[in-house]
Parts: C-alpha cells; sequence; structure tokens
C-alpha cells in the first residue's frame, strides 16, 4: 500500500463519517481521529456487506454508497455498546 492509497483512505474516510453522523445525529464525541475511523471502518463493513450479498465473503472496501451504509452500522453499533466508557 502506498502512500496515496493510505491518504485516499483517510480523505474517503473522513467524508464518508461527516456523512454518516450528519445523517445520525445525536452526541457522539469522537472528534476527526473517530470520525475518520468510522468512515473507514464503515467502508469495510459496507464492502464485507456487500459481498456477502453478491455470494462471496471477503473484506474489500465498497463505493460511496455501501460505505456510508457501513458507516451508519458501526455508529449504531458503537451507540448501542455505550461508546467508550471510562473504567471506574
Amino acid at each position: 500500500m502506498d502512500l496515496g492509497s493510505i491518504i485516499g483512505f483517510i480523505i474517503v474516510g473522513a467524508i464518508v463519517g461527516v456523512i454518516a453522523r450528519f445523517l445520525v445525529p445525536g452526541p457522539d464525541p469522537m472528534g476527526w481521529v473517530g470520525t475518520i475511523l468510522l468512515g473507514i471502518v464503515g467502508s469495510f463493513v459496507g464492502g464485507f456487506l456487500l459481498n456477502l450479498l453478491s455470494g462471496s465473503a471477503t473484506i474489500s472496501p465498497a463505493g460511496w454508497i455501501g460505505s456510508i451504509v457501513g458507516a451508519i452500522i458501526v455508529l449504531l453499533i458503537w451507540r448501542q455498546m455505550g461508546g467508550r466508557r471510562a473504567a471506574t
């Protein structure tokens, strides 16, 4: 993986993460790094789900819509798990 691919993942992750957080409003104090990671993980979740529907179970990045759907799924799961909890 070259530097251009890494920068591309970061840019796409940021855009997808922002769109997902806009479509699912609520208190998500995760900052820019968390938003970028949300978009990147969402892209792979969306790609995995699309590949499951097409018959192969491989993990790969999805297109824009699949990435946004995957990021929304990851965001909703994150909220159900309670986000980051402080250890007491």
